[in-house]
């Protein structure tokens, strides 16, 4: 009985090599089926939306406040590419051309200093004598009307909160939100200068923490992306990515 407990049980040495090594082996077909379910419809889907996003409409992460208050940080805003005209996909290139930017259109552009991606608001078109004084955008010798509208504070990204003034301001029929920053250093007074054809004065709305066409120039039409209508969703860093539901698809202005 002793030996029969101690009995090891041996593999057949004539049994085909399959019946020891495929034990583990993924089931029959698993790889053709992987392919078929998952990964061509996803690369369908990908191949449609690429050349969407890239000439019809797109969606882009906001990661910093120039545009403050009508743009906040963690705001995900999407881009109307047709507002312009059509381009080959993946290109700067104009298949058709039906429009251009407007003075007070918000916009997405490549920086002309060094390609990466900004959203401003245009406010000087190809002709335009650009001025600004002590923060007062003045456009054709015409000074934009401004209205404070009270103090506020805004975080710098050490964490730190430093007051600031919010205001009104009558772009040529478009009302929109600005940030002041008294004593910023910013170039808060600039110009005049005259936007040559063929290229737009972009500026931030926060007019004190804007890298825009006062430091990186004035932008080319071929370098924009599309008009920017409004805001798809929010999500607010400051307390956990927590969504703004407020400012889900809202307008801008």
């Amino acid at each position: 009985m002793a030996l029969f407990k101690n009995r090891r049980t041996q593999p057949d040495p004539n049994a085909p090599a399959s019946d020891v090594s495929t034990a583990s082996a993924p089931p029959k077909g698993f790889f053709h089926r992987l392919a078929r379910e998952w990964i061509v419809p996803i690369g369908l889907v990908m191949a449609v939306m690429a050349p969407i996003r890239s000439v019809i409409a797109d969606w882009n992460d906001v990661p910093s406040g120039s545009m403050r208050p009508t743009i906040l940080e963690g705001d995900r805003i999407y881009v109307n590419k047709l507002a312009f005209g059509l381009r080959v996909p993946f290109t700067h290139t104009w298949m058709a051309r039906w429009g251009e930017p407007k003075r007070g259109d918000i916009v997405t552009f490549a920086s002309p200093a060094d390609g990466v991606r900004l959203v401003k608001r245009v406010v000087g078109v190809p002709g335009d004598t650009i001025e600004l004084r002590d923060n007062h955008l003045i456009v054709n010798g015409v000074q934009a009307e401004m209205d404070i509208t009270g103090p506020s504070s805004v975080e710098l990204p050490t964490g730190a909160r430093i007051p600031v003034e919010l205001g009104r301001e009558n772009l040529g029929g478009v009302e929109h939100a600005v940030t002041i920053i008294p004593g910023s250093g910013s170039r808060s007074t600039f110009g005049p200068i005259v936007v040559p054809p063929g290229k737009f004065f972009c500026m931030g709305d926060n007019r004190d923490m804007s890298n825009d066409s006062r430091y990186i120039g004035m932008v080319p039409l071929e370098s924009f992306y599309g008009r920017c209508p409004g805001v798809a969703l929010s999500l607010n860093p400051e307390s956990g990515y927590w969504p703004r539901w407020e400012r889900w698809c809202s307008e801008l202005k």
